[in-house]
């Protein structure tokens, strides 16, 4: 039996402003909820990365340093990512059988935030989550939309780990350098011909176990709070 993309509850049911509104509030939350949490992961991982090591990157020493810029500047930027990511995907919308859903998905992830990593994450994430609903004949409850969340963010966490790797060095490159220049290619190039596969891979694992933590959360908080929101806007008169 051939897998449809099928959805039990479509957004089309809901008006754009309601379905804007909520996916702002419950982005913004979720943004919030994941960088408090995953902060000092993401630090860790950037100083495995450092071509001077961890030890003289800086080790575990500062890694709550800048969290409450961060957590503030996180509501806002994810709250406009899903609020564009829902108005794409409604713009964009398709019949639910459509076999189109997952380019869909992606060009709804791409106008949010053009990186590669939204490119493979949200696709994967309503894709699990489609099969999920379709297995077992219902929407997905929003631990399940959270645990879709974290396959799809350790998946594309690894993938791009090499380029994660090339935009660390760049970022942490001495002014005037070669590799300041952000040439993305010439910096792979560079870290494969010194450290191979490993130096490409650097830090996969603690990526993938942040992304994939970074994942549940936040695209579980979002749905939790996005049917929460709903909710309430229904009940209320």
């Amino acid at each position: 039996m051939k897998l449809k993309f099928a959805f039990y509850k479509s957004d089309s049911a809901i008006s754009v402003e309601v379905a804007r509104s909520t996916a702002g509030q419950a982005g913004g939350v979720a943004g919030v909820s994941v960088d408090l949490i995953l902060f000092p992961l993401d630090t860790i991982k950037t100083r495995l990365q450092s071509p001077q090591g961890f030890n003289k990157a800086g080790g575990f020493r500062g890694i709550y340093a800048g969290i409450p810029s961060a957590a503030i500047g996180s509501f806002p930027n994810a709250s406009a990512f899903f609020i564009t990511y829902e108005y794409v995907k409604w713009f964009l919308h398709a019949d639910s059988s459509s076999y189109l859903m997952p380019v869909k998905h992606m060009l709804a992830a791409s106008a949010g935030e053009v990186i590669p990593f939204s490119l493979v994450q949200f696709p994967l994430w309503e894709s699990l989550k489609a099969l999920w609903s379709w297995r077992q004949d219902r929407m997905v409850d929003s631990w399940q939309s959270a645990v879709c969340g974290a396959f799809a963010g350790g998946f594309a966490a690894m993938v791009t780990t090499p380029l994660d790797v090339a935009k660390t060095r760049i970022m942490l490159a001495k002014a005037g350098s070669s590799t300041a220049s952000g040439n993305v290619l010439s910096v792979l190039h560079e870290v494969w011909r010194m450290q191979g596969l490993s130096g490409l891979f650097a830090g996969v694992f603690p990526r993938m176990a942040a992304i994939s933590l970074g994942g549940f959360i936040f695209l579980g908080a979002y749905d939790q709070t996005r049917s929460l929101l709903l909710k309430l806007g229904k009940e209320s008169p």
